[in-house]
């Protein structure tokens, strides 16, 4: 077993998370077998709970995991499927260690920090190394160096270090920041020194510095960091704003990064040759489009893109599948409700109304599902947005006055979406919706099937309310088809809409699932028919 930690230091948002990710392609494109840990030190259970405008979306796993929006990375770049265990919070710990001291586990011992916690951690790492396979398993370590949330993390990635054998099964990398200051344009070294100090002070030499940078980095500048933090001067590695992260690969293998985790860590490679040949070409698409398309993201967290991640990645995959730009217009669902949709939607070739919970913006997104179901503009619902065009629909298509989700309005006359029945008595919030990967049969000669190539499929969940079956009858009459069914056949997951060139909605979060060069089938969908769209208007 052999492990890989990231930390970061100076500031958060350094990119840790995509430095772990690539790291991680990399060594998969020489045939080396890894997984990846996040490690969040909050004290939360899970990223469940957590609002979007604080922490971003939260990512979900097969296994029903609600997780940090990371490990998403790690899928995408990595081509992987985690599980729950794959991110370690403080809240995880130290419930287990209460738990066993509750039970009488500790003999009577003082549970403390270390080493009851520091144990359980190291446990919690080594099992999901160890169960995975893996060559090599990557930890990310959440948070910067210094915070004192951290500092228990830390100091068990200290003792794995001298447990397992620091030489060949246990490297560490820090991020860091190099701020350019000043009119002469001088990188300045100080804060990844003081950085680094305070790593050393723990009881950890970094092997490798990520020096992230407005531009590249002098040699000069690196010389002076490799002096002062005491590493290798190949070792420290330019990490400069890139053109997209599904650069940051290419640019960390031009330095050689992954020969020397390979050469450090006595790893075998399977493969010769770097085999990043498909991924260049996938950049390649994503940097230098043919065409464009502009899809509106209409939501209620628009004022931070990362409350939609998995929604941007796969519009981008998407995208680069037709060597396409896809750039997004974010429209904040409540301005819908002030001003004219066709003003604001008007110069946009596709809609992507994705998911959500709470009342506040909903009539906006129904508004946006009209103005795209009147004017036959594209348009994809995810998980709340296949429950709004349903409401939609109801409402404007069939009459159902007032026609509403229970979610928004519980004496509605007309509940078209309701809780699931098997969710009715839930009163604990975290960890307790229609989670995770379910199988989803797909009708014969739908649009989904056509996008799926299959006729039965396995697709993320994130739910609580669902399509009313006692008004299926009345909307597949009007033209609304539910063409994906739960494989018991009780559960609504596809909505098409016919007549319509692009008008489909899924209860599920395909998003979750798309990947760099597989992209997911459905945002295909969207973007196809929005390059028709645009093309129909002469543009």
């Amino acid at each position: 077993m052999k492990l890989i930690f990231v930390s970061g230091g100076v500031i958060s948002g350094l990119g840790k998370g995509i430095t772990a990710s690539s790291i991680g392609r990399l060594l998969k494109s020489r045939g080396i077998n890894v997984t990846s840990i996040k490690i969040d030190p909050y004290l939360n259970i899970d990223a469940g709970t957590m609002n979007p405008f604080e922490h971003g979306e939260v990512y979900v796993l097969d296994d029903g995991g609600e997780v940090d929006l990371d490990l998403g990375n790690y899928e995408r770049f990595m081509d992987l499927h985690l599980g729950m265990d794959n991110n370690i919070t403080t809240g995880k710990v130290y419930r287990t260690v209460i738990e066993n001291e509750r039970r009488g586990e500790y003999l009577g011992k003082t549970v403390q920090i270390i080493p009851h916690i520091t144990n359980e951690i190291k446990r919690r790492i080594t099992a999901v190394a160890r169960q995975s396979g893996a060559d090599v398993a990557i930890v990310e370590l959440g948070g910067t160096v210094g915070d004192i949330e951290s500092m228990p993390f830390l100091e068990a990635a200290r003792q794995l270090g001298r447990d397992l054998g620091r030489e060949e099964n246990v490297m560490f990398i820090h991020t860091t920041l190099i701020p350019i200051m000043g009119s002469v344009g001088e990188e300045k070294s100080k804060p990844t020194q003081h950085s680094v100090r305070d790593l050393m002070s723990v009881g950890i030499k970094p092997d490798i510095i990520v020096g992230r940078c407005s531009r590249e980095l002098s040699e000069s500048a690196k010389a002076k960091i490799a002096m002062f933090c005491d590493v290798d001067e190949n070792a420290v590695i330019s990490c400069p704003d890139a053109r997209s992260i599904y650069e940051v690969p290419l640019i960390l293998e031009r330095q050689g990064v992954a020969d020397l985790i390979i050469d450090r860590m006595k790893l075998a490679p399977m493969t010769t040759g770097r085999h990043m040949e498909k991924w260049e070409r996938f950049l390649d698409n994503i940097v230098n489009p043919s065409s464009e398309v502009t899809i509106a993201l209409v939501g209620k967290y628009t004022a931070l893109a990362d409350s939609y991640l998995s929604q941007l990645e796969a519009l981008t995959h998407a995208g680069a599948e037709r060597c396409c730009h896809v750039g997004i217009k974010f429209v904040d669902s409540d301005t819908l409700l002030h001003g004219d949709p066709g003003d604001i939607l008007g110069d946009v070739d596709g809609i992507l109304v994705p998911g959500g919970f709470g009342v506040r913006g909903v009539e906006g997104k129904i508004a946006a599902a009209r103005y795209a179901r009147e004017n036959g503009v594209p348009f994809l619902g995810v998980c709340l947005g296949f429950q709004i065009a349903t409401i939609e629909i109801a409402r404007d298509v069939l009459g159902l006055e007032g026609a509403d989700s229970t979610e928004f309005e519980p004496g509605t006359k007309h509940p078209v979406i309701f809780i699931m029945p098997e969710q009715a008595g839930v009163t604990q919030m975290g960890g307790t919706m229609r989670l995770g990967a379910q199988t989803v049969l797909v009708e014969k000669g739908s649009k989904a099937e056509a996008l799926y190539g299959a006729d039965r499929i396995s697709e993320r969940h994130r739910h609580r309310y669902e399509v009313n079956p006692g008004y299926i009858d009345r909307f597949e009459e009007a033209g609304w088809k539910f063409t994906g069914r739960s494989e018991d056949g009780t559960k609504m997951e596809i909505g098409e809409l016919e007549g319509h060139p692009y008008f489909v909605a899924s209860q599920f979060h395909p998003e979750f699932k798309s990947r760099p060069m597989k992209p997911s089938p459905l945002h295909q969908g969207l973007v196809d028919a929005a390059m028709a769209y645009r093309k129909d208007r002469g543009q």
